[in-house]
């Protein structure tokens, strides 16, 4: 009997806030390189070390409305084209994307193999885990609920833990599942270590579409039944997919291991020793990275001397780290990070301050991704602010007007199309043009290489709500609270 098709089920949601201050809620850890020396992000990973495995579909992505352009962008650097990216219109944990992926894979009479994968999350050894969803996939073709119990080092009590229902010692499959057991203090998870039976919960799962629906059919069928209507309402948006909001908003909060996992008859679970993690704090990537021979992790434009047991991170300007211990050092655009290795997972109260206070810095970065490139806050003074902005080649911001602001453009590389007021003027580098305040302007570019501007704003409100869009590519209009 042939397998039935494999279609990786990739989950964009999650802000990663203990990761702060390189991963925030405009643009989370998944998105960012953090793993391994090269330049591939953990979204990237997440896709590429599933080549090779044996019927590999496209594959479904299900992320935050806010962060669709970066997920197409980053999927089209990797050469990938997703089945489809299906955009939550709000957060409501992992049952739901699972009964969307399930109601969205079965829509034309497939019945592929789902897998399951969260997008931030870090596997050292792409063929053993290759290796180890193969052997997984005979249980999950006879309707098993498979789910990967990672083999723990350690008695953590960070993790969930799934107990099996029988020695792991030896199986060549998936073995069932006695109970889901919460973070548990230290004595009882040095006793789950000690006994062989227990793995940590890895939210990672592999099963038949059809397997999966009917359990959550009879299990939570209220999320089925939110998640039907809102893929029934859903919306093309370019190559999204964007779920009916009134419908989805309905959708119980709740995760697929409480909904399903814990309550079914059909749950096994398939031990990985694959060198992962979750990277859920700036201590645990020091220790999954490769070290120098002083312990010390550097990324960027880092020198260190006589440094021990460091995580150094540069992403901008120069970090010098001298006979410094077990620090975490982290830069980027805005923020400097210093902290010790083992209070590095505390971030997540000066986070909350920083929401608190309404501080920009708590959830965005001074470089903000568009669909059509990015920008980048330089500064700021009374009454004007200065930005640097690059388009993409072919790409071009909505047509719009302000109430406001003016804006001078200087571009200082390739060579930009201005549409202002019904009228067009080629704008070419060390060429600038005025944009008054309530010109309706557009700016395009028409060339095969970036174009990077400076755009000047002056006038007594700047705040990015103030744009009118009057036509967009990209499926946008009216007024908004992003940039164009």
């Amino acid at each position: 009997m042939a397998q039935s098709k494999l279609v990786p089920v990739i989950l964009c949601g999650g802000t990663g806030t203990r990761l702060w201050p390189l991963s925030r809620a405009s643009y989370p850890k998944q998105y960012w390189a953090l793993a391994g020396s090269g330049e591939e992000t953990l979204l990237q990973q997440t896709q590429q070390r599933l080549i090779g495995l044996e019927g590999l579909a496209p594959p479904l992505l299900i992320c935050n409305e806010d962060h669709r352009f970066i997920v197409a962008e980053q999927m089209r650097q990797i050469g990938a084209d997703p089945a489809a990216i299906l955009l939550e219109p709000m957060g409501r944990n992992t049952a739901p994307a699972v009964a969307v992926a399930a109601l969205q894979a079965t829509a034309r009479g497939d019945d592929p193999l789902l897998l399951v994968l969260a997008a931030d999350h870090v596997i050292r050894d792409a063929a053993t885990f290759r290796a180890t969803v193969a052997a997984g996939i005979p249980a999950a073709e006879a309707g098993q609920l498979v789910t990967f119990g990672i083999v723990p080092k350690a008695p953590e009590t960070g993790y969930g833990y799934i107990e099996s229902a029988e020695s792991m010692a030896g199986a060549h499959g998936p073995v069932p599942i006695a109970r889901f057991v919460e973070k548990p203090d230290r004595a009882t998870a040095e006793a789950f270590l000690a006994s062989g039976r227990f793995t940590w919960n890895s939210g990672m799962f592999l099963f038949k579409a059809s397997a999966v629906l009917a359990e959550l059919e009879r299990l939570a069928p209220e999320v089925v039944s939110a998640c039907r209507s809102a893929l029934e309402h859903e919306a093309a948006d370019l190559e999204f997919l964007r779920l009916g909001k009134e419908a989805f908003a309905t959708c119980p909060n709740v995760a697929f291991d409480v909904a399903v996992m814990e309550r079914t008859q059909l749950g096994a679970v398939l031990p990985l020793e694959a060198g992962w993690s979750d990277v859920g704090s700036w201590s645990a990537l020091w220790e999954t990275a490769d070290h120098d021979p002083n312990g010390n992790v550097l990324r960027g434009r880092v020198i260190s001397e006589n440094s021990r047991n460091c995580y150094l991170r540069s992403e901008h300007r120069l970090v010098v780290g001298l006979g410094v211990e077990d620090l975490v050092v982290v830069e980027t655009d805005d923020v400097v990070l210093v902290a010790h290795r083992d209070r590095a997972q505390d971030i997540k109260g000066g986070v909350g301050q920083l929401e608190r206070e309404g501080a920009r810095e708590s959830k965005a970065h001074r470089r903000i991704y568009r669909p059509w490139g990015h920008y980048d806050g330089v500064t700021e003074g009374e009454r004007w602010q200065v930005k640097k902005i690059e388009v993409k080649p072919g790409a071009s911001l909505s047509l719009q007007m302000h109430h406001h602001r003016a804006e001078h453009w200087i571009v200082v590389k390739g060579t930009a199309v201005v549409e202002k007021d019904g009228s067009q003027e080629l704008v070419g580098e060390n060429q600038s043009t005025y944009i008054p305040l309530g010109c309706k302007h557009r700016l395009t570019n028409p060339g095969q290489i970036p174009v990077q501007l400076i755009e000047v704003q002056s006038g007594p409100y700047l705040g990015e709500d103030d744009i009118v869009r009057f036509e967009d590519i990209y499926g946008r209009s009216g007024a908004t609270t992003a940039q164009a």
